[in-house]
């Protein structure tokens, strides 16, 4: 039976066997997959299994009569290369790892040639890998990892939703696509890849394929594409702008159209070591990807999922080019949390971070409107916000820029400290909003005092604006009840009349 089951595996030509490459694309290595049906019944010894396996799948006039299930250590340094490409074909047949039961003794045969293959390839080969060895290892990577998640594999949000507390769903195949993911980083970081010929075969459809893994639920998986995917990006420096540009798309789609994705906060963490490899002056590119990718990622509710990551990336922007300061501090005005605390937290925090690195002259071009939400912030009945809001007094950064521009700031935040000293419920914002305005007080005592004047001058006409407003309806209530009552007729525009 189990030679019935791996005979289904395509043989290789004849022509190949004499080091002749197969032409091809990575376009085409996930088509006509082997995948080995039916129960495995156990063999009657490991020994004979594996070769009985081996003659199967691999006819001794195959590969010049090396057998697949030979160990590297007993074949000559000759036909290491060959025994290379044999174990690699046979890893091209894939199981069913949703039952346990089938192919059991097949699959342990895979699993321990994905181990020697791990082996070899970490143990330094004895020559570089020849075009037929790359596209065997893209090929067999290819067919074991690419695949399709189903609708429901995902649980719905990328996280931050009502499923936060969900267990992560893990793939029952992970013992073997671990190993074909550690062969295949090894593989990539090996300084016997030629990357002018690998890439060939590791394309822009194998980035791409690659990338759309990011989106499984498994951890594991995810943790292991990103490392794999920024060593692609180290190595073949001709796909680094296509990589930067399908990772921008990602997240375009994420934030514009589903806000579905498990793996942004892996992808952020990638591009977060490449930004801070960006050569000065910046391009153009990455200012665009910026102000509309990475800023936008502040508005998905599920943010906190990758918040650290975001953040980090948006600091490092900031670090290399400080102009750069008043823009980000725009955008997160733009895509505030009004109705959400928790993000509002963040924000906050994230925004102390930004002032840290921001000069004089970006923070005065935008201190009016950031200190006008700031003072909302102050006044929000939910005790977090309004202490994240006044611990930003105790950076010493941000205090001497408030310092150096209290003409303009004093007046907005004034009137949300008065506010608080005067109804706020909770004793710990109560206790630092009178830290604040000692502050301000010691800071200038003038412009303190002539601040504090124009707010009771302002308090004292809210009562006669409020009965002015009031008024101002009721004469509008009036002026609508003297109007006759009419029934509104909807006239449609014929198809055939004329525009005008």
């Amino acid at each position: 039976m189990l030679k019935q089951i791996l005979s289904k595996l395509p043989k290789k030509s004849s022509k190949s066997d004499n080091g002749d490459f197969i032409s091809g694309n990575s376009n085409n290595f996930g088509n006509g997959t082997p995948r080995a049906q039916g129960g495995g019944s156990a063999a009657s010894g490991k020994t004979n299994a594996m070769k009985r396996a081996s003659s199967a799948v691999f006819p001794t006039s195959v590969v010049a009569g090396i057998e697949p299930l030979v160990s590297f250590k007993d074949v000559p340094n000759s036909e290491k290369m060959n025994l290379f490409l044999s174990k690699l074909n046979l890893c091209c047949v894939t199981f069913d790892f949703y039952d346990p039961s089938k192919n059991t003794s097949e699959k342990d045969i895979k699993r321990q040639t994905l181990i020697e293959l791990v082996d070899f390839v970490a143990s330094s080969p004895p020559s570089k890998f020849p075009e037929p060895a790359i596209f065997a290892m893209v090929r067999m990577c290819a067919v074991n990892l690419f695949r399709v998640f189903p609708p429901n594999y995902r649980s719905g949000g990328g996280g931050g939703g009502e499923q936060d507390d969900d267990e992560p769903m893990f793939d029952p195949a992970w013992s073997h696509l671990q190993i074909v993911y550690d062969l295949l980083l090894k593989f990539i970081t090996s300084p016997l890849l030629d990357a002018k010929l690998a890439k060939k075969y590791i394309d822009h459809s194998f980035i791409l394929r690659l990338l759309d893994l990011f989106d499984s639920e498994d951890p594991r998986e995810r943790e292991c594409l990103k490392t794999i995917l920024h060593r692609v990006y180290g190595k073949f420096m001709v796909h680094r702008p296509f990589i930067r540009k399908s990772i921008s798309n990602i997240f375009y789609r994420y934030v514009f159209e589903t806000e579905k994705h498990n793996g942004i906060a892996e992808l952020l963490e990638i591009f977060g070591s490449v930004i801070s490899g960006f050569a000065l002056p910046l391009k153009e590119e990455h200012k665009i990807f910026l102000g509309r990718a990475l800023i936008p990622l502040h508005k998905p509710k599920s943010l906190g999922v990758y918040f650290q990551q975001l953040s980090y990336c948006i600091t490092q922007f900031i670090d290399k080019d400080p102009k750069l300061a008043s823009i980000v501090v725009k955008g997160l005005l733009k895509y505030w949390p009004i109705t959400n605390s928790q993000k509002e937290v963040m924000f906050l925090g994230e925004l102390e971070e930004i002032l840290e690195a921001t000069n004089m002259l970006e923070f005065q071009k935008v201190m009016v409107p950031l200190f006008s939400r700031i003072s909302c912030c102050i006044n929000s009945s939910h005790f977090q916000v309004a202490e994240r809001a006044l611990f930003l007094w105790n950076n010493d950064q941000i205090l001497n820029l408030i310092g150096h521009n209290r003409q303009q700031i004093l007046p907005i935040i004034l009137p949300a400290l008065e506010r608080n000293i005067n109804g706020h419920w909770n004793q710990a914002v109560l206790n630092l909003t009178l830290n604040v305005r000692k502050i301000f007080q010691e800071m200038d005592e003038l412009l303190f005092v002539e601040c504090q004047t124009q707010f009771r001058e302002d308090e004292a006409r809210l009562p006669l604006i409020a009965k002015q407003r009031q008024a101002t309806w009721q004469r509008l209530e009036n002026a609508a009840r003297l109007q006759p009552v009419t029934t509104a007729v909807l006239v449609t525009q014929s198809p055939t009349s004329p525009a005008h």
